[in-house]
């Protein structure tokens, strides 16, 4: 059980214990402050991409961009898990918006100067990756101590979708906005990113205060209880190896310029196609929650986001290709919808920072990283077999774990654990 910390409100001016996620005054800013960041992020992601590309014209670099975003993650899991749990989330993500502010500041100036150097591009990239990799376990360990239990369901959804609806309309701006100029795009970003620190700022949270020794079992306390809980350790590392396999966006830039012939605003289009997907199951979702078999939803929904990977890949029409992605980011919403639930309500909050980390570590590891295999693997089979292949092994895998944890695929409902 969590006490009251230094950042709460007075208790008489805390919402009534509503399941709607807004009518909580400090989730609202929480929500609005994730989504401009993400909305930045997103930017930043197509406007690197392309411009990337635009340079050297090699999968491969595509691929890195991804891995220098990754490599803060992994690095550094064991300081950014004890650091969301001593001290406060909510100056952890003000800072690191900040942080990340100046990197895509640094980005505006690099292209205004006419550099075509992309090692000073990936160092920014890498400055971005340190800054997402304390923001992230911050970001999804506070939203528990912003709300009441019975509105977590709710606002985990809400969470997902505000990622997913930045996903659509981010990548088009950055599309539109990089045909004005690579400059613009960044600049804009940097904006966003400001704004979403101030919005941090007003939020206020019951974090309790905890003063953790310094020492390796502190450290490790958020992989000893992932490996401990079977529920848990199921949902991180689906998601791990699913989207790891399974996941295209690194290629986006070559298959919309190389096979679909599309320009900027082509790719801007397709890296939105997935968060339409998931923006229109969020609010089904809303609506219509999972009440019941929420383990074996999930798993078909993974089986279904490799399936739809492998016509992407296989395709060479644009209206295909975008509803392939279309249908991979309706699917992916539901499975992210169910396992965040259940790791959410399934972790303590002594130790949801650290084992938070292990989380953001494992999604970098499946984003950041994923991009690098499709990059690399494009470098040596093709674009198209890389993602083809990728989706293959993403059914593989829903198949597997459905196996090798009953525990997960035969949940039923998302609720804590009890006892």
């Amino acid at each position: 059980m969590t006490s009251i910390g230094p950042d709460a409100p007075p208790v008489a001016s805390l919402a009534p214990e509503s399941p709607i996620a807004f009518r909580h005054r400090d989730y609202a800013l929480f929500w609005f402050a994730r989504l401009f960041s993400t909305f930045a992020i997103q930017i930043v992601s197509v406007a690197v991409g392309w411009q990337v590309y635009d340079i050297t014209r090699d999968p491969w670099d595509l691929g890195l961009v991804g891995l220098f975003q990754f490599l803060p993650a992994i690095a550094l899991v064991l300081l950014t898990g004890p650091a969301s749990d001593r001290f406060s989330r909510r100056w952890i993500m003000t800072i690191c918006a900040t942080i990340e502010a100046l990197a895509a500041l640094a980005l505006v100036v690099m292209t205004l100067e006419g550099n075509r150097d992309v090692r000073l591009i990936f160092a920014v990239l890498f400055v971005f990756g340190v800054a997402r990799a304390f923001y992230a376990p911050g970001s999804w360990a506070i939203v528990p101590t912003i709300i009441p239990q019975v509105a977590l369901p709710n606002a985990i959804a809400w969470n997902a979708s505000s990622w997913q609806f930045a996903s659509i309309m981010g990548p088009v701006a950055g599309g539109l906005l990089y045909g004005l100029g690579p400059y613009v795009a960044y600049g804009v970003a940097a904006a966003l990113l400001l704004v979403s620190a101030a919005m941090t700022v007003a939020v206020r949270s019951t974090q309790a205060r905890q003063s953790l020794e310094r020492n390796w079992t502190t450290l490790v306390a958020g992989f000893r209880y992932v490996f401990s809980e079977k529920v848990v350790l199921g949902a991180i590392s689906l998601d791990l190896f699913a989207v790891l396999l399974g996941g295209a966006v690194a290629l986006m830039p070559a298959v919309a310029r190389d096979v679909l012939d599309l320009g900027p605003w082509g790719l801007g289009l397709m890296r939105a196609a997935p968060g339409i997907g998931a923006i229109a199951v969020a609010g089904w979702l809303s609506f219509r929650p999972i009440t019941d078999r929420a383990g074996h939803i999930m798993f078909f929904c993974v089986g279904l986001f490799g399936f739809a990977g492998v016509v992407f890949g296989l395709s060479t029409t644009t209206w295909l290709s975008i509803a392939a992605l279309v249908v991979m980011g309706g699917a992916d919403m539901v499975s992210v919808t169910i396992r965040e639930t259940l790791m959410q309500l399934w972790t303590p909050d002594e130790v949801r920072g650290r084992v938070n980390a292990v989380n953001m570590m494992f999604i970098g590891a499946s984003n950041e990283l994923g991009e690098f295999r499709a990059g690399s693997m494009a470098a040596f089979i093709g674009v198209m077999p890389a993602i083809v292949v990728g989706g293959v092994g993403a059914m593989a895998v829903a198949g597997i774990w459905a196996w090798w944890f009953p525990q997960l695929r035969t949940a039923r409902r998302l609720e804590a654990r009890e006892g």
